[in-house]
């Protein structure tokens, strides 16, 4: 029998590849229109996809509990499982790897904010999976800080730094986490009430970026340092740059997500190689000189 989803935020990040998965993956896809009756969109559903979050990067305070209680207003009258796109921003400024049983010491409003969202869900009792995720990596380019900003200026010969070189950060390629969304979406009887799955994806840190896009392109880069001093200037003007300040602290924090839960529960998953990656989000003028990987391709490396 086919299964139907509803996506939330269809037409953002994780909406537009979840979107895509789930319609490729043989589901019924429905969209869910903002400001109409969530509850009664979600009937007959039997997954919902919270793709939903507060335009410009703002507004959590009062958005994410809005949100939060209507999804799970929704998925206890439809008796929905709530996919629900988890961040690191729990974790705090403590390097590591992260996972399941790492403690959530949020040291930013933005991570108590996930934090008590997340446990809202815990406390309701509705199925829900938290697909936990670091840094997207969105073949859309669409306004994500890798394009906008770390590789923002590549054909220039730039690769930009948020903060110390060789500090490690975890990425998420959109399209394989969304291909992790269906598969966990299609095991979902056999999960825990609540389930929390750190998606690992790829971690570099920006001069093992460096190294792999010079290997890519065939010639030299140079790196530059983020003007967070101008963030700090126009911060009391401009909302995003105080939003984008309030989380630099993650820049400078050595982190990568563990991926021994999804691991146990998808052992046949197969991630994109990182290179092949690069090449589905690198800025149009840009042209590597080496054949491309497939998408879903494993190496020996990887």
């Amino acid at each position: 029998m086919t299964q139907t989803v509803l996506i939330l935020g269809g037409s953002g990040k994780i909406g537009t590849h979840a979107t895509e998965a789930f319609w490729n993956a043989g589901w019924t896809v429905r969209q869910y229109v903002r400001g109409t009756d969530m509850v009664e969109a979600a009937m007959g559903a039997d997954v919902i996809v919270n793709g939903l979050n507060p335009p410009g990067y703002k507004g959590w305070d009062v958005a994410i509990p809005r949100i939060t209680s209507q999804v799970i207003a929704a998925a206890k009258a439809s008796g929905a499982t709530v996919i629900l796109p988890g961040n690191v921003y729990n974790f705090g400024d403590t390097p590591g790897v992260w996972g399941p049983d790492t403690p959530q010491r949020p040291v930013a409003r933005k991570g108590r904010i996930r934090v008590d969202m997340e446990q809202a869900y815990r406390d309701a009792g509705v199925r829900t999976i938290v697909l936990r995720a670091g840094n997207f990596l969105d073949p859309n380019r669409d306004g994500d800080l890798f394009s906008m900003v770390i590789i923002g200026k590549l054909a220039k010969g730039v690769v930009t730094t948020l903060g110390d070189v060789d500090v490690m950060q975890t990425y998420a390629y959109l399209p394989d986490w969304a291909r992790a969304a269906v598969a966990l979406a299609e095991k979902r009887r056999e999960l825990d009430v609540f389930e929390d799955v750190p998606f690992e994806g790829h971690a570099f840190s920006t001069a093992e970026l460096k190294d792999v896009l010079e290997g890519m392109l065939g010639r030299r880069l140079r790196v530059s340092r983020f003007p967070w001093w101008l963030m700090t200037v126009l911060s009391p003007v401009w909302g995003l740059a105080y939003e984008l300040r309030e989380m630099r602290y993650l820049n400078e924090t050595s982190h990568r997500l563990d991926g021994a839960r999804m691991a146990g529960l998808l052992p046949d998953f197969g991630a994109t190689p990182l290179e092949a990656v690069l090449r589905d989000v690198l800025p149009p003028d840009v042209h590597p000189h080496e054949p491309v990987l497939a998408r879903g391709q494993t190496i020996a490396a990887e």
